[in-house]
């Protein structure tokens, strides 16, 4: 909100000056009233291993965080760039794996991604997409760039958080809405149900979407309801859908009715036990044999997981120049491959400076920040790394932009993030503005609502 200087960024002035008109009291009603919002309807997160109870109303802050339109042009022609490279990436590493013949990446990386699926090499998806929904984490730093942090490909959540987060705030400030031009983001389910009938492999007709969820004990559960609901969808478990000569079809009371296709929020492991995890009682049997004939549509693809693997992130830039031969405009953290001889030596000879984060963990979990750590911590990371260098990078530990948020009864500044959702159908549509997550802990740099993150709402302003 405020340059170095202390003064007052251009596009945060109108917004200041209705706050500031807002008595403390009145503050503080409003915003317990938003809370009681997101009580009332529901809108919950689990956090898996909590003693203290399986869901938490997801923290709010009442003061959005602005974004000039001339910035979130910037961003938008990045993230654009960004999904067409990774799903070119994941149609040849799938298909001629050109890439990996040039030496471009090396092979030993995709061919030891926890995520690759070889047996789906030569499977051809629907419009040749394979990332249909991409939740990208965009950090801002000291000097004012946008960096991505990394890439959420396979089942990214948090949409529904954006939407309801826009909700409340017009609910509990509707006057702060007035003549300040923010673009809405309510378009986010049409544009989702909009990709999910462009993937149909059926043309005759509407097609049939449902959105397949592991369940309610599921940590995104409120999410999967919300969008089936706003998306006008049916929400199944794997025990509603049956496969029948190669095609899905969905049980309802009317009968069986085909599936064209499944939004899936289940990880690949779980999707199909007699393909994948054996033991899995989520899924549904048969399901990749339609898959593989073409019968029904996955939103994202089966495979996508490769590319949210964090080393593979290492090496998006050089995808971006090889298939589309451009620059990229929004660039990764500086980032260290531990499977790589003189990195390895820098990150153990930096441990205490670096942040490390395991290739496939999410979530903040499976991650040490180095300069907060202990000297046990770093000691048990150092045996990790050496241990399994393939499964680890290092980076540097980024300042990230901060927002002034209400915390422990006063207006402090708290570090954010940015996670746009990025959709790919017939075009790439890309939700002005995104999620924005705030570590409430003073000082903390982990901004995810399982490590005790809240969120605020995103206005991108019209020019």
């Amino acid at each position: 909100m405020f340059r170095p200087d202390g003064s007052v960024r251009p596009s945060c002035a109108p917004l200041l000056e209705k706050f500031g008109k807002v008595e403390e009291k009145d503050f503080l009603a409003r915003k317990a009233s938003s809370e009681l919002y997101f009580l009332r309807q529901g809108i919950t997160f689990n956090v898996y291993h909590d003693n203290q109870g399986t869901e938490r109303i997801f923290p709010f802050d009442p003061i959005p965080r602005v974004m000039p339109a001339s910035e979130w042009e910037h961003l938008e022609a990045g993230l654009t760039q960004r999904i067409v490279a990774l799903n070119l990436f994941l149609h040849d590493i799938y298909h001629d794996q050109q890439i990996l013949k040039d030496e471009v990446i090396p092979r030993f990386y995709v061919e030891n991604a926890r995520h690759y699926r070889p047996e789906f090499r030569g499977v051809d998806v629907a419009e040749n997409i394979y990332i249909h929904i991409c939740g990208s984490d965009l950090i801002r730093g000291s000097d004012g760039v946008y960096y991505v942090l990394e890439d959420n490909g396979r089942c990214p959540s948090g949409a529904s958080y954006l939407l309801e987060n826009r909700n409340a705030l017009k609910r509990a400030f509707p006057g702060i809405f007035d003549s300040l031009g923010v673009r809405p983001v309510d378009s986010y389910p049409r544009d989702l149900r909009n990709m999910l009938h462009h993937i149909s492999p059926r043309r005759e007709g509407d097609p049939v979407c449902v959105l397949l969820t592991p369940g309610c004990h599921n940590s995104a559960y409120f999410e999967h309801c919300y969008l089936a609901r706003e998306m006008g969808i049916d929400i199944v478990e794997g025990k509603d859908l049956v496969v029948m000569d190669k095609f899905v079809y969905t049980r309802t009371t009317r009968g069986l009715v085909r599936v064209d296709v499944i939004y899936r929020r289940i990880d690949d492991d779980f999707i199909d036990p007699t393909v994948f995890r054996k033991d899995s009682v989520l899924g549904v049997p048969g399901l990749m044999n339609a898959y593989r004939h073409g019968n029904v549509s996955l939103a994202n693809a089966v495979g996508t997981g490769v590319a949210d693997d964090k080393v593979i992130y290492h090496f998006v830039p050089k995808m971006i120049e090889y298939y589309l031969g451009q620059k990229p405009i929004l660039p990764n953290v500086p980032t260290f491959l531990a499977s790589e001889e003189k990195d390895m030596k820098y990150i153990l000879a930096n441990l205490p400076e670096l942040v490390v984060k395991a290739a496939n963990e999410s979530g903040g979990y499976g991650m040490l920040m180095g300069p907060t750590a202990t000297k046990d911590e770093i000691a048990a990371f150092r045996e990790q790394i050496i241990a399994d260098p393939r499964n680890y990078i290092a980076q540097p530990v980024v300042s990230l932009s901060r927002s002034p948020t209400w915390c422990d009864g006063a207006m402090e500044g708290r570090h954010i993030d940015l996670r746009p959702y990025i959709i790919y159908g017939n075009e790439v549509k890309i939700v002005p503005g995104g999620l924005t997550r705030v570590a409430l802990t003073k000082d903390s740099l982990i901004v995810n609502s399982s490590q005790g993150g809240g969120s605020k709402d995103t206005w991108v302003l019209r020019h």
